[in-house]
């Protein structure tokens, strides 16, 4: 009986405490590989492989359990509630959130001189509640061989950890809102490929019996991570080869105009993104490399043309344009859906709309869309800004989060950015930061902790539990409470991890100089409306609508506009993938044309193999390098 009711909600007591007790684990992991070592980044990337390496351990306990007391072991239900939890406990520390949240709170006050006149251009400003000013306070967190674990640093830290949280909670909480209602439509009406969920729901599927029994599987796990072996060795002893291609640029083989436009051109090959890439739908990871090309031949038209010199082929902004156009492209195809959705909630109750299997009802979710949404124009309202602009920053910002979800549902991209391209860049180039003024320009500095990148972005992973809590049958209600419970404890271990590390190492500022840089350059130089970067915003969009509708027009036609959003971060991202990825797509080329379907599935064990063996072997090194305080070879290097 006691697995019928774990296998229906999902979730268990001893699950959640689990996950709960790894939270803290993950977000001290994460903070100390990728702000204190600067490497290995398991946060900027779609799958975490911090996560997927903690779930194969479970695994292997749970399998050691079987044998001596089956009763004990936990359902695939249960295993999969640990991996949504710990997802969103990662996403809270991650390199794009948290790390980027911690440094804001206390960097205006330590690095204030004379010379840049912070104090007399935005202090006035900046609120005490959110921030932390003594410097008596902030000198053992920058400079070191200090202790947090005093009672007047952890009272004043507490009070800005704990506004921060509820501010955090909000926002998530919004964007699970959000989800409940898009879920119906994009997995049970539209089918999306969610391709990123492959694996964790491969490795507990019948409690992993099946997974690990497969040869095919083990043969890809055991090359992989002999490869990763003799690399991490290699990193010791410099006179062991590294196997593979790694770390090549071969941009500087183009030195010649127009072709040095090219830039960096990263030479990469990485055998779990080959993994990944192989369950991405074979014309979205076609797109993905194409239009990174396409991006480059870019850069030398604008060179042969002269425009490289006004900022041509402006690069992201045509990627944020691109994400908004996604949205708005997704909304359009849902929009019966959604008037069903917002006609059944508010209006009247439509009999053919089940709502049993949603994570709460819909008029919930619209309410508690608004809740959330009145309490983040509320906090940024007290925070100073002005409110009908705080209602505008965080609808672009939840509409672009649309977009990215709808990114990742499609293709399951192994990674993706939008750097410095958010709702804070979208207000200032639309309305000019002259009309922003000082106080709004300082209040959403604050902010540039969610807004800076998205590689780690929470939304799409709540939609992927979702989907998860779907396919394997069991019922997703708790998941909104205990999401919110896991970005709660998230949160707090995040604040926690990093003050922690830089009490003991010190701090050179981190993120939090790049933000401020950019408020008092905004204040210096006050500067209207950016027509230019407006207009490629809208390039990128009318070229999403141009593209989606020829797909949707031609079956045949193999430009995604998925791709064409992600590819476009200069050297981010897809510049480190983009031949991984042309590698996967040409495997599952030949395999779809020469074996079908059949063998494409048969196969799909090896390429799991290759992500699993990766993360396993690179954790592992993690893990040593975390215990005896040194570093080690990094098997992802972006």
């Amino acid at each position: 009986m006691q697995h019928a009711i774990t296998d229906q909600s999902g979730s268990s007591v001893r699950s959640v405490l689990i996950a709960l007790l790894l939270i803290p684990i993950n977000c001290y992991w994460i903070v100390y590989t990728e702000m204190v070592w600067w490497g290995l980044f398991p946060t900027t990337m779609s799958l975490f492989f911090n996560v997927v390496f903690c779930l194969f351990l479970i695994i292997l306990l749970n399998l050691a359990i079987k044998r001596i007391q089956p009763d004990w072991i936990l359902s695939q239900s249960e295993l999969l509630t640990i991996y949504i939890l710990l997802c969103m406990g990662s996403v809270v520390a991650s390199h794009d959130f948290g790390q980027i949240l911690v440094p804001l709170i206390g960097h205006a006050f330590w690095f204030e001189t004379p010379e840049n006149e912070w104090k007399e251009l935005f202090f006035p400003y900046i609120p005490k509640w959110l921030t932390i000013q003594d410097k008596s306070i902030l000198e053992g967190y920058y400079d070191g061989d200090s202790t947090l674990y005093r009672i007047e640093q952890l009272k004043v830290w507490i009070t800005p950890t704990l506004w921060w949280t509820t501010f955090v909670v909000a926002l998530f909480w919004v964007m699970a809102c959000i989800n409940v209602i898009l879920r119906k439509q994009w997995i049970e009406h539209e089918k999306l490929a969610y391709p990123i969920i492959e694996l964790p729901f491969a490795m507990t599927k019948e409690n992993g019996t099946q997974f690990f029994k497969n040869r095919l599987f083990w043969l890809a796990f055991i090359l992989v991570s002999i490869l990763n072996l003799v690399n991490g060795l290699s990193y010791f002893v410099p006179s062991l080869p590294i196997i593979g291609v790694r770390f090549r640029d071969v941009g500087y083989l183009f030195t010649e105009k127009p072709w040095n436009a090219l830039g960096t051109v990263r030479f990469s090959i990485y055998p779990f993104v080959i993994g990944l890439g192989f369950f991405m739908p074979l014309d979205l990871s076609f797109s993905c490399w194409f239009f990174f090309l396409f991006r480059k031949f870019q850069h030398v038209l604008g060179s042969i043309l002269g425009l490289r010199s006004f900022g041509f082929p402006f690069d992201r902004q045509q990627s944020l344009g691109a994400y908004l156009g996604l949205s708005v492209v997704a909304v359009w195809i849902s929009r019966k859906y959604l008037i069903r959705i917002f006609r059944h909630a508010i209006i009247e109750r439509e009999s053919d709309l089940d709502e049993s299997n949603e994570p709460m009802r819909y008029r919930t979710a619209i309410l508690g869309i608004v809740i959330g949404l009145a309490y983040l124009i509320g906090f940024a309202s007290k925070m100073g800004l002005t409110t009908w602009i705080a209602a505008l920053f965080f609808l672009i910002y939840l509409f672009l989060s649309i977009g990215i979800t709808r990114m990742r549902a499609e293709s399951g991209a192994p990674a993706h950015d939008l750097h410095v391209m958010g709702a804070d860049y979208t207000l200032s180039t639309f309305l000019g930061t002259r009309f922003l003024g000082r106080q709004n320009l300082t209040t959403i500095t604050f902010f540039f902790f969610f807004n800076r990148a998205h590689r780690s972005h929470a939304m799409p992973h709540q939609l992927e539990g979702f989907k998860l809590a779907r396919r394997s049958g069991f019922r997703p209600n708790p998941l909104m409470i205990l999401i919110i419970l896991a970005v709660i404890v998230g949160s707090i271990s995040s604040f926690w991890a990093y003050a922690h590390d830089c009490y003991h190492f010190g701090s050179n500022g981190g993120f939090g100089g790049e933000p401020f840089r950019r408020l008092e350059q905004q204040i210096n130089y006050p500067s209207g409306p950016e027509f230019l970067e407006a207009a490629f915003i809208g390039v990128g969009m009318a070229f999403t609508f141009i593209l989606m509708f020829f797909r949707m027009k031609f079956f045949w036609w193999p430009f995604h506009a998925v791709g064409y959003a992600v590819s476009g971060a200069d050297d981010w991202c897809m510049n480190w993938l983009w031949l991984s990825l042309m590698i996967s797509t040409l495997i599952k080329w030949i395999v779809l044309k020469q074996g079908g379907l059949g063998v494409n599935r048969r196969l799909s064990p090896f390429f799991l193999g290759l992500v699993l063996g990766e993360f396993v072997a690179g954790s592992l090194w993690s893990i040593y390098g975390v215990t005896f305080n040194t570093r080690i070879f990094p098997f992802k290097d972006w």
